[in-house]
């Protein structure tokens, strides 16, 4: 009898320990960044890790060269290292160049262009769900829904296309929309088609039979 009860005691114990291990495993919600990007029409493309940037200096070929965005979104030249780049445009880099450069040349005229386009992640729109090809995919100037629906491959079989949600950041708050990508896609719908900004995600759920 007194093993029974003390079984049942531990046992409790045991619950009541898994119940405080759980409720102290929960993450703060992820960290909400507004894009750069709110209208169509004041769109700029902006440097992200992986990007390849190329920085010509008129005049200085061996100040010149072709570097990789690291990961922590910086690169390292001939005469600096640690130049934060990701998040600028590239005129805004060439300028910023400019004036670190002005410390070890004279009046330095920086050209920069970017090749292997990736973004930050602040600035890519997400696909997830019952899509056919879910992934990131980098913004292009005056993307629509149906350019992010080809682009993914459209829906599944079991998609519920008119379930699905867009969630964009606005003022720092995330503001989700419905959309209707089977009237889109499946009916050919057209005034479905909505605009798509940099940094919007696409939630598609699967229909209950």
């Amino acid at each position: 009898m007194a093993l029974a009860i003390l079984a049942k005691r531990s046992l409790a114990l045991f619950f009541c320990f898994l119940m405080v291990g759980c409720g102290s495993t929960y993450l703060p919600n992820a960290t909400v960044h507004n894009s750069l990007t709110t209208s169509v029409d004041n769109y700029q493309y902006l440097i992200g890790p992986n990007d390849s940037v190329t920085i010509f200096v008129w005049r200085n070929p061996e100040l010149s060269g072709s570097f990789i965005v690291r990961p922590d979104g910086k690169i390292s030249t001939s005469l600096v290292e640690d130049v934060p780049v990701s998040g600028k445009t590239p005129t805004q880099l060439a300028r910023e160049m400019e004036g670190i450069l002005s410390k070890y040349i004279r009046d330095p005229v920086v050209t920069v262009s970017v090749t292997n386009f990736v973004g930050p992640y602040s600035e890519q729109i997400r696909v997830i769900g019952a899509a056919t090809n879910p992934q990131a995919i980098s913004y292009r100037e005056y993307m629509t829904l149906l350019d992010l629906m080809i682009a993914v491959g459209g829906l599944t079989e079991f998609a519920a296309g008119n379930s699905a949600k867009l969630v964009r950041v606005t003022d720092g708050s995330q503001v989700t929309y419905d959309l209707r990508l089977d009237d889109l896609i499946r009916d050919g719908n057209i005034a479905a088609n909505v605009d798509i900004l940099p940094g919007d995600v696409v939630i598609i759920p699967e229909a209950w039979f």
